[in-house]
């Protein structure tokens, strides 16, 4: 099957080549897909025979967003913590009674697959509906075998009935479950010994991710893990320095992982050092903005040392329930010092760096994936400035089909 896009007004994208924004404008400009993959961008030429053709009505073409941090597998909801933060409760005091993730555990644990499936798959569509045409989804609501298993089987289901591409991440390591509150050291082994093997056998994940943070995992026992899961086969990624600077950027960067994320209170040394390591520094501004918090990633710190970010919106029960990643580049433009050309980099090609998929994903360019968003807008600026406005979207195309 060979499709044309024509009638386009921009095409915007990154160049890998130059690292730098690519913007074409002129008459007849198409994009020819053949499948799902795209062949040619430029000029109209005539040397494409096409079986179908989409009117994009002068609009503006860019990647898909690509959203490489989520937890979108969960039962139920955690909106009473709302009613407590804004009664002056912290995250940290939730979690001590009882609350945050522990909450979701108990969710979870107490429901079947189908009715986690159920709820996640409208969770899924929705993110689709927002223009984000691929996600990473992390378990870690279960924190037992079964129950991570059962997440992860959630994820695959996911992948065979939505359009969205799903990218699995274990996520064992989210927290200490009530019964190894006085073992902790015992539920490391229990991932190490008993999940990870497990999980890489029956080929449910990709990544390994783990919550490197004062109060849940330490830095020895976030390596353990991390180093069990690559000789199984899962790449490594991390939750770094959310609460405190835990040292948790320099062990991404000694072991250089795909990405570290959260990176609030990451040291300069720390940062600089995920630099030289090319990790990216994945920010999530959703988090701070939805926790009422004041102090945001200030991304030039990155950048001053020669790092590249992404942004992802951390969808999650408890701390964060934005699925729009033009709202997520609105916050990192607004709060975080990223400017509107990197914050598109962001949340397309370095979106797909930080999941190892850069190759086939982030960029409108021959040879990767047909996951297109045709805007009626003019400028790329629209995208953030008018970020509550689903709208504007002419059409979602994902592998080369229009869905939306």
């Amino acid at each position: 099957m060979i499709t044309q896009i024509y009638n386009i007004g921009k095409i915007v994208t990154w160049d890998n080549n130059s690292n730098n924004i690519i913007i074409l404008e002129s008459k007849d400009l198409e994009v020819i897909i053949k499948n799902d993959v795209i062949i040619s961008v430029g000029k109209k030429t005539n040397n494409h025979q096409t079986d179908q053709s989409i009117n994009a009505k002068g609009g503006l073409i860019t990647p898909g967003f690509i959203d490489c941090h989520t937890h979108p597998i969960f039962s139920g909801n955690r909106s009473y913590e709302f009613e407590l933060r804004m009664k002056g409760a912290t995250y940290q005091e939730i979690s001590e009674k009882g609350g945050g993730i522990k909450f979701s555990i108990k969710q979870l644990r107490e429901s079947s697959k189908e009715q986690i499936f159920e709820q996640s798959l409208k969770r899924v569509n929705t993110f689709l509906k927002n223009g984000t045409t691929t996600i990473e989804a992390k378990s870690g609501y279960g924190l037992t075998l079964k129950d991570e298993i059962k997440s992860l089987e959630v994820i695959k289901m996911l992948n065979q009935e939505s359009d969205l591409n799903i990218i699995p991440t274990f996520m064992g390591a989210h927290d200490f479950p009530l019964e190894y509150q006085n073992n902790k050291d015992g539920y490391v082994d229990l991932i190490c010994e008993e999940m990870i093997p497990r999980i890489s056998d029956e080929k449910l994940a990709m990544f390994c991710d783990v919550f490197c943070e004062q109060g849940y995992f330490t830095v020895s026992q976030t390596e353990k893990i991390l180093r069990t899961g690559l000789k199984y086969g899962l790449l490594p990624r991390l939750h770094a320095d959310e609460f405190i600077d835990s040292g948790a950027a320099q062990l991404a960067a000694d072991l250089k992982i795909s990405s570290a994320d959260h990176l609030m209170h990451s040291s300069i040394e720390g940062l600089k050092a995920m630099a030289d390591n090319n990790v990216i520094s994945v920010i999530l501004p959703g988090t701070t903005f939805f926790l009422g918090k004041k102090e945001y990633v200030d991304t030039n710190k990155i950048l001053d040392v020669g790092g590249e970010v992404a942004i992802a919106s951390d969808y999650n029960p408890g701390s964060c329930t934005i699925q729009s990643m033009p709202m997520i580049m609105f916050l990192s433009n607004l709060y975080c010092n990223l400017s509107l050309e990197l914050s598109f980099k962001a949340c397309t090609y370095n979106a797909a760096k930080a999941l190892n998929i850069d190759n086939d994903y982030g960029l409108i360019k021959e040879g990767y994936k047909a996951d297109l968003l045709i805007w009626d807008i003019e400028n790329l600026s629209d995208i953030p400035y008018m970020f509550n406005n689903n709208d504007r979207y002419i059409n979602i195309i994902k592998n080369g089909k229009i869905i939306n």
